[in-house]
């Protein structure tokens, strides 16, 4: 039987790690411990499940193993526990618990939500909660994402073209957003320093900007791609950065500053400024920065299927397309200067 690895790549250093896994295994490693989606054949029909796996202790934050060590072994990952939702159908996604101890997963199983309780000293997740769409339509949840905020109480799913919230202590919906977009939606995500806002991208070619608390209308929409919008992310330090990637096989890097936690730019008091450092006036006439598009990048030559920050470097960022190409990249020196200064 032919040997299957998984390759992490480790974006503060450049070094990647390999993994050894068993057939049929699919997995992505943004954790310590990671979540990984298979597929069964089950009475003719393709099921999509899920698994939690804990990667090599030598690999953990704080390890002494040099990058060149780690890339020339292939490592075994260790199985925790598959999250069995065969009863509820094929797994569309995976989310961990933004804050906390970590030990709550969300899976999103064709029309219902799961809240699974891992117990790693049993090896098995334990079902704490569930929830199901009921209604007409295309009931079957594309993406969701865990809020940051809230004390960890909220997750937002998408289904066909509309985009719902949940509050996870009791499972029932506390916001809808009927007809976010034109066609399916695809990705969500929070802004991390703005508790209300979410983001969401669709087949419709644009990007949304919402207020939870107000989702009459989008606060800010974008129509710079040409094709199906994949994935969107929020920089997890600069929320002006937001990062799409698209089936036009382009990356978008935009500055959406009017929305952002500093629509000003970053602010200094004229109190703290010395003598020396008095501003001029036409600096203190300056109109607040404006969204654009910082960059376009065409290194791809295929659909653009997931785009993240760095968790380590906030300048960082990387994109995977349909032909495994993986791309990274930078934001633009002068920018990033313009951010902190």
């Amino acid at each position: 039987m032919r040997e299957r690895r998984c390759c992490c790549w480790c974006l503060s250093r450049p070094f990647k790690c390999a993994f050894l896994q068993p057939p049929g295994i699919l997995t992505t490693v943004p954790e310590v411990i990671e979540v990984s989606a298979r597929r069964e054949a089950s009475d003719s029909k393709v099921l999509t499940c899920a698994a939690v796996w804990r990667m090599p202790k030598e690999l953990e934050p704080g390890s002494h193993e040099s990058p060149d060590d780690s890339s020339s072994t292939a490592h075994s990952l260790e199985l925790l526990c598959h999250l069995d939702n065969t009863a509820h159908g094929s797994t569309a996604c995976v989310m961990w618990e933004p804050t906390g101890d970590g030990k709550k997963v969300i899976s999103l199983a064709d029309n219902h939500i799961l809240l699974w309780d891992l117990q790693e000293s049993s090896g098995r997740a334990v079902l704490s909660s569930s929830a199901s769409l009921e209604g007409k339509g295309q009931l079957k949840f594309t993406s969701g994402r865990w809020s940051p905020h809230h004390t960890g109480t909220q997750v937002a799913t998408a289904n066909d073209t509309t985009i719902r919230g949940w509050d996870t202590r009791s499972m029932s919906q506390i916001y809808c957003i009927e007809n976010a977009h034109g066609q399916l939606v695809r990705d969500l995500d929070f802004n991390p320093n703005k508790q209300y806002y979410l983001a969401s991208c669709g087949d419709d070619c644009k990007v949304r900007f919402w207020d939870t608390r107000s989702v009459t209308e989008p606060v800010k929409t974008l129509e710079e791609h040409s094709h199906w919008v994949w994935s969107i992310r929020y920089n997890h330090s600069h929320d002006q950065l937001v990062l799409t990637g698209s089936s036009d096989s382009r990356v978008i890097l935009s500055n959406m500053v009017s929305i952002s936690s500093e629509p000003f730019g970053h602010l200094v008091d004229d109190d703290d400024l010395s003598d020396q450092e008095e501003r001029r006036p036409e600096e203190k006439s300056q109109e607040p920065p404006q969204d654009s598009v910082i960059a376009t990048y065409e290194e791809h030559e295929d659909s653009v299927y997931a785009v993240d920050w760095s968790s380590a470097d906030p300048w960082l960022f990387a994109s995977l397309s349909y032909d495994g190409r993986l791309v990274i990249n930078r934001v633009p020196r002068a920018l990033k200067y313009h951010i902190l200064l």
